[in-house]
């Protein structure tokens, strides 16, 4: 890697970790806490102005439970397989089905039974528009004033600043695919080609 690719590499850096930090709806303060890396270090290395290092971004990496060569742009290496590594949170499993940072992603999350509790499952806001389909079991999604039981063959999408919350309903677990834009992008879909003129 000469000097030009190299800078170009690291100049991708800043603009993932916000992206990344955005998407996950963190602040500087939350992520210094988690990370040990001062907030106006972790400012400068999201607008450019510190260069990364192995010892700020291996935390980082840790943080957002992504691989490092996610933060810094790493090369393609001709192999087109996404090789799943599950995270798992509060008993959800989430397995992501994309490797970048930024833009749309695509998962697939797999909900215990149990999961959201027997009452009003917890509702949160973030920035975003999500899709999605239910592959097994019975989602409980509630959006808003709406409480809805989604089986499998199902989709809804919605606009992420809506206040949502996902539960398992029965004694199944619930497993669904989302694609999710942090900017508020929309999947376009077709439901056939384009007539040709």
């Amino acid at each position: 890697m000469d000097g030009d690719e190299l800078a170009r590499a690291l100049a991708v850096v800043g603009p993932r970790l916000r992206a990344l930090r955005r998407e996950r709806g963190s602040t500087l303060a939350r992520l210094a806490e988690r990370t040990g890396i001062s907030v106006s270090t972790l400012s400068r290395l999201e607008s450019g102005r510190r260069r990364p290092t192995l010892e700020l971004l291996l935390p980082l990496a840790r943080a957002y439970g992504v691989r490092l060569d996610e933060l810094v742009g790493a090369p393609e290496t001709g192999d087109p397989r996404v090789h799943q590594r599950p995270v798992t949170r509060n008993g959800a499993t989430l397995v992501p089905l994309t490797r970048y940072v930024g833009g749309p992603h695509a998962c697939k999350q797999i909900l215990p039974p149990g999961y959201g509790g027997p009452g009003h499952p917890e509702q949160r806001v973030h920035e975003g528009y999500e899709w999605l389909y239910v592959l097994s079991g019975r989602l409980r999604l509630t959006l808003g004033a709406h409480d809805l039981v989604l089986t499998a063959g199902e989709v809804a999408e919605f606009d992420t600043r809506t206040p949502h919350g996902f539960a398992t309903v029965g004694e199944q677990p619930v497993e669904f695919l989302t694609l999710f834009g942090p900017q508020g992008e929309r999947p376009q879909l077709r439901a056939r080609p384009a007539r040709e003129s």
